[in-house]
């Protein structure tokens, strides 16, 4: 993509790892989000700390970060993994390690590495379902993504959903 071009929203893809934890390492099943979606804006809530010195001056440190995002309109498709995951959380009330998941956030506004993929950073995550049922418009399922803050820079190919992480 040139430089000072606008970016369109579409080219900052997220995707969610819809297995089940404990599934097979190695296999997770990405499904990107954004289907009947139309607004996905991870929250940073930044703890900041200020302090103030004798001479007046303020001292100002973001000590950590709280990342989340709500997915508000989630419309359930027979057969999509993400939906057979939703579901399992609300039938079974899953709580702890069964609501465990991992999201990658891949710039696709980059060069694309034909071997790796566009860069991406992966991060483990949470998922909260706050409801489920919704309007006449069909079955919705809202949930949230809460990321856990151990994110780690690599690669991700859109066409076989494989992330690589970046050598150290």
């Amino acid at each position: 993509m040139e430089k000072n071009k606008k970016i369109d929203r579409k080219w900052m893809a997220h995707y969610i790892d819809a297995a089940e934890p404990g599934a097979l390492e190695g296999s997770p099943s990405y499904v990107r989000l954004g289907k009947d979606l139309e607004e996905y804006s991870p929250e940073l809530s930044a703890n900041v700390e200020k302090t103030r010195n004798i001479l007046g001056e303020t001292s100002v440190m973001v000590t950590s970060y709280e990342k989340s995002g709500s997915v508000e309109t989630y419309y359930a498709v027979a057969g999509d993994p993400l939906f057979e995951r939703l579901q399992g959380i609300v039938d079974e009330c899953k709580i702890l390690d069964g609501c465990d998941t991992t999201v990658v956030e891949v710039h696709m506004w980059e060069e694309e590495d034909p071997e790796t993929g566009f860069p991406a950073v992966k991060d483990q995550a949470t998922i909260e379902v706050s409801s489920y049922g919704g309007d006449a418009n069909g079955y919705q399922i809202p949930f949230n993504i809460h990321y856990k803050g151990v994110p780690v820079k690599g690669h991700f190919k859109p066409d076989t959903k494989a992330f690589t992480p970046d050598e150290e």
